[in-house]
């Protein structure tokens, strides 16, 4: 009877402790509301003086890598992907793919203005952030690659791929730093 009762609590702790579909996707569209802040943050972020600017840059990179963190911590501790739902997860994802392209690219276009604030140290803050979000970002497309279905595994590897080569050109434009 006290090992029923076990398995009884524990069945019911269960849906607790793991994720679900339907969180993975509001985490997605977490981090595309807050990556469309930091593009609305660089985009105002025309002046080499704007040191509040740049802190809110900073600000949003480090919002964004936290709603990163946690989709990906999400999706370790959800099941595998069924069909429909890889499917859905795989449209979300391509949802956001060029918006992170587009925001990695415009911090590498922002690189002179971010060296003109007249406080030091800012394209080595701008650098860390780029690390933070290239790794978590990275933990998340492997937790996404381990429950996806095989069959969309080429198509995640795909935008996976254009991720890692847009990371590692804003990277590169910062590496001096």
């Amino acid at each position: 009877m006290f090992v029923f009762k076990q398995l009884v609590l524990l069945a019911a702790a269960l849906p607790a402790v793991l994720g679900t579909v339907a969180q993975i996707q509001a985490d997605i569209t977490a981090i595309g509301a807050r990556l469309a802040t930091l593009e609305n943050a660089l985009t105002a972020f025309t002046s080499s003086g704007d040191i509040l600017g740049a802190l809110g840059v900073h600000t949003d990179a480090t919002n964004v890598d936290s709603a990163i963190k946690t989709a990906a911590t999400d999706t370790t501790n959800t099941a595998a992907f069924s069909e429909t739902d890889g499917a859905a997860i795989l449209k979300a994802v391509q949802g956001i793919e060029p918006n992170i392209i587009a925001t990695l690219n415009a911090v590498v276009a922002k690189k002179a203005t971010f060296q003109g604030v007249p406080i030091g140290g800012v394209p080595t803050l701008v650098k860390q952030d780029l690390a933070a979000l290239s790794t978590d970002t990275k933990a998340f497309e492997n937790a996404l690659l381990a429950k996806a279905p095989a069959d969309l595994k080429s198509q995640a590897n795909t935008i996976i791929a254009a991720l890692d080569a847009a990371f590692a050109t804003a990277t590169a434009a910062y590496a001096q730093f």
